[in-house]
C-alpha cells in the first residue's frame, strides 16, 4: 500500500501594518508623515496571493483593499497599537509573521484639543511626547514567552532612512537587535514613499542581501520568501 500523502501545510497567517499614522492635533491639523501604504499593501496583496490567510492594519490611506484580505484601519499609533494586540492575540498565537511596513510616527502632541486652535500674533510651542516603538514592544513580548517564542510570530520591519547605503545597513543591524526582530527591510527614504518600486536590502543576523530596483510587489515577494522560510524553520 503506498503512504497516505502527507498532511499540507497549514495558510501561514500574516499580519501587515501598511501606511502613516496621523497624530491629532486639534480637529483641523494633525502630524503626519509622507507614508502613502503602497509597499504595505504590496506585502498583504502578495501574501493572500500566496495563500496566506492576512490581516491588514491599515492607517489612513487612499488604496483599495486587496482581494482576500482582512482589513482593521486605524489612525493614531495608539490606535495601531490597539488593533496589533486584537490580530497578534495576548500571547501573540493569532500569528506566524508580522510584516511591518508602517510608517508610525515617533511622537504625538501631549494634548489634543477638542476645538481648532486659533491663530494668534504669537508663536506657538507644541509639546510632543513619544509614541510607543510597537514592533520592539513585540518583540520584547515574544522574548517573554517560554524558549523566546521558538521564533513566533516572525517579525519583520523595515528602516527607512536618509544616509549612506553603509549608514542605512548598519542601522538595521542595530534595529535587528534593538527591536529582537528576525529580519530587517532597509531602504531610502528618497527610493521608497510615493514610489511603485523600490530598491531595498534585506538584512539579517549574519545576512545582507542587496535587492537592487524592483517594483513593490516584486519586493513583496522576495520580503515574503524570506518570511515564509523562516516561520518554515520555526515551526521544525
Amino acid at each position: 500500500m503506498p503512504p497516505l500523502p502527507a498532511d499540507p501545510e497549514p495558510a501561514l497567517r500574516v499580519v501587515v501594518t501598511a501606511g502613516p499614522t496621523l497624530e491629532d492635533i486639534d480637529p483641523v491639523r494633525f502630524l503626519g508623515n509622507r507614508s502613502t501604504g503602497k509597499m504595505g499593501f504590496a506585502v498583504a496583496e502578495r501574501a493572500a496571493a500566496r495563500g496566506a490567510t492576512v490581516t491588514l492594519v491599515a492607517g489612513p490611506v487612499s488604496l483599495p483593499t486587496p482581494a482576500g484580505v482582512r482589513r482593521v484601519d486605524v489612525r493614531s499609533a495608539l490606535d495601531m497599537q490597539r488593533a496589533l494586540a486584537d490580530a497578534l492575540g495576548p500571547d501573540l498565537s493569532r500569528a506566524d509573521a508580522l510584516v511591518m511596513t508602517a510608517a508610525v510616527a515617533d511622537y504625538r502632541p501631549a494634548e489634543k484639543h477638542e476645538k481648532k486652535v486659533k491663530r494668534t500674533a504669537e508663536r506657538m510651542v507644541l509639546e510632543l511626547v513619544p509614541n510607543p516603538d510597537l514592533l520592539a514592544e513585540i518583540g520584547a513580548e515574544r522574548a517573554r514567552l517560554p524558549e523566546g517564542g521558538r521564533g513566533r510570530p516572525v517579525l519583520c520591519g523595515f528602516a527607512v532612512e536618509t544616509d549612506t547605503d553603509e549608514a542605512v545597513v548598519a542601522y538595521a543591524r542595530g534595529k535587528l537587535d534593538k527591536k529582537r526582530v528576525d529580519l530587517i527591510v532597509a531602504n531610502h527614504a528618497s527610493d521608497a514613499f510615493g514610489r511603485d518600486d523600490n530598491r531595498a536590502t534585506l538584512v539579517e543576523p549574519g545576512r545582507v542581501e542587496p535587492l537592487g530596483l524592483l517594483s513593490k510587489h516584486a519586493l513583496a515577494d522576495r520580503i515574503l520568501e524570506r518570511v515564509e522560510a523562516l516561520a518554515a524553520a520555526a515551526r521544525r
